[in-house]
């Protein structure tokens, strides 16, 4: 299965406190961290939501 590599690239000060939810979610709690999640649909919808603040790159 595919996987994902999702950076944060933005803060997320003064952001919605749903896409604060979503990026802690995500395990991301500072610019520049990164994690590595399998590709499913509930993390691409998780994704999309934050997709102005990450950067998403399909890892093997």
């Amino acid at each position: 299965m595919a996987r994902l590599k999702v950076t944060q690239t933005k803060s997320y000060i003064g952001s919605k406190q749903n896409h604060r939810d979503t990026l802690r979610s995500l395990g991301l709690k500072r610019v520049n961290d990164t994690v590595v999640k399998e590709d499913r649909p509930e993390i691409r919808g998780m994704v999309h939501a934050v997709r102005h603040l990450v950067t998403v790159e399909e890892v093997d």
